[in-house]
């Protein structure tokens, strides 16, 4: 449940990131990109471990 709630907090900051990045032009903006990418990669992680977890 941690990995899943991470991945949620992560991919929302990233996305977030990537908006204000689209109207404001800011140094490693692109790491934006990196932060949704391995959020959505904890949020499949913890997703499958809590149905693991649950079968």
């Amino acid at each position: 449940m941690r990995m899943l709630m991470a991945g949620v907090v992560l991919s929302l900051l990233g996305f977030s990131g990537y908006l204000a990045g689209i109207a404001i032009s800011y140094p490693r903006r692109s790491i934006s990109l990196a932060a949704i990418m391995i959020g959505l990669t904890f949020v499949a992680i913890g997703r499958a471990s809590a149905m693991e977890g649950s079968a």
